[in-house]
């Protein structure tokens, strides 16, 4: 690395250090009694939120497929410590279950403080070969719900003061192989609600949006696709769940986890060439 890059390098590192270093304090105890909606809570970054909100005293209310599998997660936040706790098994590509669920919300805690955006379709880790279908699917569950619900709820977040989280990822500012209908849904994502963020700004809305940018996180279905096939570094689902947790209560407009998910999407204008060649060979992939 030359010595430029070395500067620029470090100006980055201390640049984010500051930022993160300035932010406000997260107050634990914000959370007791507030009232939360988690979806895509039955398993992996949902699940460990839906965990750590009721370790903190919230009201939750956590959203899936899986009834049985929700129904569990809902007994063991009431033994976490979680104030109430309610599950609502929804499909996301039911274009009505988006709606019913932030319904049955409002009406089980009389409100709401937090909407947290979490859940993904499935879809395969391999290249494209042309399955448009699946993602005209894919774009209803990964995007349009999450609009649906972010509308939805939005009278009741700006009569809270409450905070509307997007759970996004690197993919969603980076392309990346074998992940096309994926990465599609997550740039989309990040467009809206980027976008959405300086509305409700200029409107001087009571509601924060903060759009989280994760890398590689070790859930079960994550591991499941590329075990073998990269070499990229997977995190703890749990240290996500906390930080997007974290990142709502202190509204602030953004997060990046792990922290280096922030040089990455910085470094990757640099030089689209090595940016490029980085990522192809991060994978185990035979023609």
């Amino acid at each position: 690395m030359g010595t430029l890059a070395k500067i620029v390098f470090a100006s980055i590192c201390v640049a984010f250090l500051a930022v993160k270093w300035t932010a406000p304090r997260f107050d634990a105890e914000s959370l007791r009694g507030a009232r939360v909606l988690v979806t895509g809570a039955s398993t992996g970054i949902g699940e460990q939120m839906a965990y750590h909100y009721a370790r903190f005293g919230a009201q939750v209310v956590i959203t899936a497929r899986r009834e049985k599998v929700l129904q569990q997660v809902a007994e063991k936040c009431l033994s976490l410590g979680a104030q109430k706790a309610f599950y609502v098994a929804a499909d996301m590509a039911n274009e009505s279950d988006p709606d019913k669920v932030v319904d049955i919300a409002l009406e089980k805690l009389g409100g709401l403080d937090y909407l947290v955006l979490n859940h993904i379709g499935p879809s395969p880790f391999s290249m494209w070969e042309g399955d448009v279908e699946h993602i005209r699917w894919l774009m209803k569950v990964n995007f349009f719900s999450y609009i649906q619900m972010a509308w939805k709820a939005l009278a009741a977040l700006e009569q809270s003061k409450g905070s509307l989280m997007i759970v996004s990822s690197l993919l969603g500012k980076m392309t990346s192989p074998f992940v096309a209908p994926y990465t599609s849904t997550k740039f989309a994502l990040n467009g809206f609600f980027g976008t959405l963020q300086h509305e409700l700004a200029m409107r001087k809305s009571n509601v924060s949006i903060s759009i989280c940018t994760l890398g590689l996180i070790d859930t079960e279905a994550a591991m499941d696709k590329v075990r073998g096939v990269t070499k990229v570094p997977a995190y703890p689902a749990t240290d996500a769940a906390l930080n997007i947790i974290i990142t709502g209560a202190t509204r602030q407009p953004e997060l990046f986890y792990p922290w280096f998910t922030y040089i990455v999407n910085l470094s990757k204008d640099w030089s689209f060439s090595i940016t490029s060649y980085i990522i192809q060979n991060s994978y185990n992939y035979i023609p």
